[in-house]
């Protein structure tokens, strides 16, 4: 195939190896080492590897994806690039992958994948991983498409993929909506498309946003908190439709009032929020409040998409635009 695949390797499980002295999984394979375990590599198409860290996915932040973003569109606007792979780990994988899919303006395929299972232990996953991710970045069909992440054989859309499960191997899945496609042994196959894809470029991010998760009898004592230190957004994971007990709905207001921008969304798998409740932090009284609704993404991706929004502009309105999408 004309072409290369370039591969960035951030760490992860992926990258992991069990410490003797320690007893504990700690990183311990660079990123040549990672493509050098995957031997059918050479019949796809040429792959570069570009080592961009090696560090567990909790110490992923918004200002190294921001970075990474950076040099995945650098990368995927050299002539000879087909697509781009991400290695990374599953922890935070799916804001990673909602971080590229908004920042990352190339038409190419840009694909995250990962590991459940490290580089020592019997059965790892991230070969396979790897190959699958490899395959699809080479595949036409695959531009176009948004960041896409490659797990199990599966391809999902980073915009609708979660982490359902903390160790099995077939933990990302898209609920309602399912996979994209899938890696067969002799092609990349798509049965549908993602819909409604946007972009948010700003030069500069801003960090300073918070996720707030309500639960039964939730009140305002962290939104006390986050209004006293001055953050820059808050985004609120809700009740059902996006209701909120009202304790925690008079915090809400407090952040409004206080010219922070504060997104809802709904803890639930699935749906969007919507003003059918009229009582006392039902989300028709927050949207008169001043609250954006969120739309249907979760409150994690929510968090990464103010965070980039917030580096164009904090309007209300003009974040109402950005998130209330369908």
């Amino acid at each position: 195939m004309a072409g290369k695949v370039v591969v960035f390797t951030t760490g992860g499980t992926i990258a992991m190896r069990r410490d003797p002295e320690t007893g504990g999984i700690v990183p311990a394979v660079n990123g040549p080492e990672l493509i050098a375990a995957v031997p059918p590599l050479a019949g796809v198409c040429p792959v570069e590897v570009r080592e961009f860290s090696n560090m567990p996915s909790p110490h992923m932040t918004p200002a190294l994806m921001l970075e990474l973003g950076r040099q995945a569109e650098a990368a995927l606007a050299e002539a000879d690039v087909l697509g781009a792979v991400v290695t990374h780990g599953t922890d935070t994988l799916e804001e990673s992958a909602c971080f590229l899919d908004l920042y990352v303006r190339s038409d190419k395929a840009l694909c995250l994948t990962a590991a459940m299972r490290s580089a020592g232990e019997v059965s790892a996953d991230g070969p396979k991983n790897i190959l699958c991710a490899v395959r699809t970045a080479a595949c036409p069909e695959a531009a176009g498409k948004g960041a896409l992440v490659v797990m199990n054989e599966e391809i999902h859309a980073a915009r609708e993929v979660v982490k359902t499960h903390s160790a099995n191997p077939k933990t990302f899945a898209s609920p309602f909506w399912g996979p994209l496609g899938y890696v067969d042994e002799d092609r990349i196959i798509f049965r549908r498309a993602p819909l409604g894809l946007q972009k948010i470029h700003p030069e500069r991010i801003e960090e300073d946003v918070f996720l707030i998760k309500l639960a039964a009898g939730s009140d305002d004592f962290l939104f006390r908190c986050l209004v006293d230190k001055g953050v820059k957004g808050i985004v609120v994971e809700g009740l059902g439709r996006g209701n909120v007990p009202p304790g925690a709905f008079a915090g809400m207001k407090r952040a409004v009032a206080a010219g922070i921008p504060v997104v809802l969304t709904t803890r639930c798998l699935g749906g969007r929020v919507l003003d059918i409740y009229a009582y006392d932090g039902g989300v028709k009284q927050q949207l008169e409040a001043g609250v954006i609704p969120g739309g249907e993404i979760s409150g994690q991706k929510a968090r990464i998409k103010l965070i980039l929004a917030l580096g164009e502009s904090n309007d209300p309105e003009r974040l109402a635009e950005l998130f209330d999408t369908p």
